[in-house]
């Protein structure tokens, strides 16, 4: 990396999407920066990668706005989901909008597009260089030098920077780096929940085989399965489910009695030899939440994204907060001149109790989208939100709408959501001791 006007030179440890993304930022601010990654170019192979498709809500879109690409993704790419869509094991369907009252939906976007979009833009940017093939082995953060095992020649490559931004995923290599420093702290939770991916074909006619315009959830108490539109006409679904119950799916047959029973509608849509090959392709993929603090070591180490708050998927935020990582790392430049000694400490100040909520909520979600849907206190209180959010439409806000449709911070929406419960739980009482009162009224009336 050749300076550029005395600007610190920035390495991206990770070119997935935040690293992706991260660079822009940098790019637009013509720091010279080069991006790390230990995989091939995924715009020249064609690599799978990780799974699960992305549901972009407002956090992310405000981020890719930063560096122009929210029209891209949005208008040219990404499809709007504007509720869920639940699937009884009799084959009925309810609805639940997400925003009945604002309108606001979330879009699917697949990883892989949106990852090829982001590197194409920071490759634009002329003070952007890209090293692929290559995986951190070791650094001395504070020196800010890496090395690096080049996957192709196996040969030992020496770089330095004088930042180094890890967005390398909830494994990241500068996290575990970083552990060896006192005072830092981390955890990392396994669930003992496991998924594995599945597709829906589209129709002959290339269309959806169900609603486009949805996120479909089969919700079944202690399991279930969604499934996200794709713009080709297929979804891409995964079941989420006990490691316990994978391990009961030995067979074709097992897995073909499985469905039968609890997915029946699933088995007509997919197709018993698909269903059978997807399923038995691979085994079930783990998944892990990662809290750490602080996010930064003085002003030459940054974690971003998954690096730093890792989480489950289950209420899509794991790629809006990286992404909105990235947007609050510009905003703190703009306030502190560019002083990292300053914008890395108050990076972990503002954002690592915030990302530690939300992870947290992340794992409540679970148990909602795959038990809480179903009940009627669930929905008795999500027409009540809707009522309230209508009539007092800036000061009642639903707990899913300020996590997806707005800026506001994690441990704000739980505040919020806790203010919420209680306002609700006050005038429940009210309300029984007004009934208890006049029914005691009219009994003493009676029988005077």
């Amino acid at each position: 990396m050749e300076s550029v006007e005395g600007k610190p030179r920035i390495a991206i440890i990770g070119g997935g999407l935040v690293g992706a993304l991260a660079a822009c930022y940098f790019g637009k601010r013509n720091y010279p920066v080069c991006i790390y990654e230990y995989r091939s170019d995924i715009r020249k192979e064609d690599s799978r990668g990780q799974s699960i498709d992305l549901a972009l809500s407002r956090r992310g879109r405000e981020a890719l706005r930063g560096v122009g690409l929210e029209d891209a993704i949005i208008n040219h790419h990404g499809i709007p989901m504007r509720g869920r869509m639940l699937h009884g094991r009799d084959g009925s369907l309810k609805e639940i909008i997400y925003d009945p009252v604002h309108k606001n939906c979330i879009y699917s976007v697949n990883r892989r597009h949106l990852n090829v979009v982001l590197l194409n833009a920071a490759e634009k940017y002329s003070t952007v260089d890209f090293r692929f093939n290559v995986k951190l082995i070791d650094a001395n953060l504070e020196e800010g030098k890496m090395k690096f095992l080049n996957t192709k020649t196996q040969g030992i490559e020496e770089e330095s920077a004088d930042l180094i931004i890890g967005a390398d995923g909830a494994y990241s290599t500068i996290r575990k780096i970083m552990l060896k420093r006192p005072l830092f702290n981390c955890s990392q939770t396994y669930i003992e929940h496991g998924y594995v991916e599945l597709f829906v074909p589209s129709r002959l006619d290339g269309k959806f085989a169900m609603s486009g315009n949805h996120l479909h959830i089969w919700p079944r108490g202690e399991f279930m399965m969604i499934a996200l539109p794709n713009d080709d006409g297929t979804f891409t679904g995964n079941i989420f489910a006990p490691f316990s119950t994978f391990e009961k799916i030995k067979t074709p047959q097992d897995l073909l009695n499985f469905y039968d029973y609890q997915f029946p509608d699933l088995i007509s849509l997919i197709g018993e030899k698909k269903l059978i090959k997807d399923f038995f392709k691979r085994e079930p993929k783990t998944l892990i939440s990662v809290k750490c603090k602080p996010y930064h070591l003085g002003n030459k180490v940054l974690l971003v994204g998954d690096a730093a708050h890792a989480m489950v998927p289950f209420y899509a935020q794991g790629m809006n907060t990286g992404f909105e990582d990235i947007l609050i790392l510009d905003e703190l430049m703009t306030e502190f001149n560019s002083d990292f000694s300053k914008v890395l400490s108050k990076f972990t100040e503002r954002r690592s109790d915030d990302a530690h909520a939300i992870c947290d909520l992340a794992m409540y979600n679970y148990l909602e989208m795959r038990d809480l849907v179903t009940r009627r206190s669930f929905l008795v209180r999500k027409n009540l939100d809707t009522f309230l959010n209508k009539f007092f439409p800036k000061s009642w806000i639903p707990l899913y709408a300020t996590v997806h449709f707005s800026r506001m911070n994690f441990r704000q929406c739980i505040s919020n959501k806790e203010w919420q419960d209680k306002t609700i739980q006050k005038c429940l009482c009210y309300f029984g001791l007004i009934v208890f009162t006049i029914i005691s009224t009219l009994l003493f009336t009676k029988f005077a």
